[in-house]
């Protein structure tokens, strides 16, 4: 058998296309223009198989956050995989690493929210809440509060029950979602739905849309509302500061549960722990993800309040729980990673230095031809991409003008994202100014080369 490592990148390239499916990846496009092979990855660099440096601006997916090439992190796994490399935690049973983990999250994690539940993924994590939700109202005596609020663009993960709750149209559309029980209203994206209004205006019309949406179908009938501090994947819509107060009073005041998915913003992207501490949500469960672990290992959690977990057990068995829940060597690695965010004073240092900075330089791109927005909050920030930069209008999507900023971001030597024709980064948190610099500059030329394309410069 031919030995793998030797090959060239076209061999794994044809390899790769002859049997691996990708997610969100067009196949048809894939079988003629395949993927970049990524070999190596130490601090915020990637190295491609053809020995490509490039600058990871989006920590991987969002996740990446104490940065590559942690070798504490494989030495933790490895000791663990040695002593115990695996036991569930069903019917009573328990592993050691679990058990840590869950009293260091209900120490970082906001107030109130003392008990955490373990799954793989931030899908999955979600998935749970849809399962605790209804089974807390059904212990409750409200069997009819099985509804979910969340809003446009929102995204909650990929299974049937977590695209559900995510607001992505596309996905809807291929596998005739949302299911039943499942609603959207407007998000608190001002730029493209504030019209005349200020920000902080429109912050509380973007609350008054969950409202009505609980006056239509009757508070008797909702179960929760669920949002991302700041809606990441759906372009880093950072709500005004008005809104998040409102929706908390609004919550309150239908005795409906708030949710805040925090798989994105957690574990210092927004300069705080969690973006729930910048916004002061008090959420009474909170779904945790990929800053967890650095992405090092898969595991998430949900975290929820006395009330949650003392109501869910008036209830016998919770039926619901995954074959990894608690797995012993994903959690040992989560230990090991929170104790470097806590350390080198990563979250400090991002609330501090680094995202003010990032922020700075940001705002010097406000200049350019295309760029309509910036928005921008720790480590986490977008660039609005706009045909009119006074009348707030946007491309045509058939333009296709964010994926070829995107593609010009990959020629030179950049990851961002591009979600619809927003360029959107989340660098990890490890990043210096003067990566800081190379990723603004790189950024720039992308810019302006897309610029050229669309015949803007």
């Amino acid at each position: 058998m031919e030995r793998t490592h030797n090959w060239t990148t076209e061999q794994w390239v044809k390899a790769d296309q002859a049997h691996h499916m990708h997610p969100f990846t067009d196949y048809a496009d894939h079988a003629v223009n395949g993927s970049r092979i990524i070999t190596e990855a130490d601090g915020v660099f990637l190295t491609d198989s053809d020995g490509n440096k490039i600058l990871d601006g989006m920590a991987g997916l969002w996740c990446t956050n104490v940065g590559y090439g942690r070798k504490e992190l494989a030495d933790v796994a490895h000791k663990q995989m040695m002593q115990l490399p695996f036991y569930n935690t069903f019917f009573n049973t328990s592993t050691m690493p679990p058990i840590e983990l869950a009293g260091v999250l209900a120490e970082i994690t906001p107030e109130g929210l003392n008990h955490a539940f373990y799954a793989s993924s931030g899908s999955e994590a979600n998935d749970t809440i849809v399962r605790m939700v209804r089974h807390y109202w059904n212990i409750k005596g409200k069997p009819n509060k099985k509804t979910f609020i969340s809003r446009e663009y929102a995204y909650h993960g990929t299974t049937m029950a977590a695209a559900s709750l995510g607001g992505m149209s596309g996905m809807h559309r291929q596998a005739d979602l949302p299911l039943p029980g499942f609603e959207h209203v407007m998000p608190p994206y001002w730029y493209v739905f504030g019209g005349d209004m200020s920000p902080e205006e429109f912050g509380l019309a973007a609350a008054k849309a969950v409202e009505d949406k609980i006056v239509e179908l009757g508070a008797d009938n909702v179960a929760a509302f669920i949002g991302e501090p700041i809606q990441g994947a759906g372009a880093v819509i950072i709500p005004p500061e008005t809104y998040w107060p409102e929706i908390q009073r609004i919550c309150e005041k239908y005795d409906i549960l708030l949710i805040a998915d925090e798989v994105i913003c957690g574990f210092g992207r927004t300069g705080n722990w969690f973006g729930s501490d910048h916004f002061n949500i008090k959420p009474d469960l909170m779904p945790i993800a990929k800053g967890l672990t650095s992405g090092y290992l898969p595991l998430s959690a949900v975290m929820t309040t006395d009330d949650v977990k003392e109501t869910l057990g008036r209830g016998g068995d919770f039926e619901h729980g995954f074959t990894y829940s608690g797995h012993p060597v994903a959690c040992a690695v989560a230990l090991a990673n929170i104790e470097i965010i806590k350390r080198e004073n990563l979250v400090e240092k991002v609330h501090s230095d680094t995202g003010p900075y990032l922020g700075e330089r940001l705002a010097e791109l406000e200049d350019h031809p295309l760029v309509g927005e910036v928005r921008h909050l720790g480590l986490i920030a977008s660039i609005e991409l706009a045909k009119n930069k006074e009348t707030r209008e946007l491309f045509d999507p058939s333009l296709s003008v964010g994926p070829t900023c995107k593609n010009h971001c990959s020629d030179n030597g950049l990851v961002m994202r591009a979600t619809r024709d927003v360029m959107v980064m989340s660098p990890p948190l490890i990043i210096s100014r003067d990566e800081i610099d190379m990723l603004v500059d790189r950024a720039r030329k992308a810019l302006d080369a897309t610029a050229v394309d669309f015949g803007v410069m």
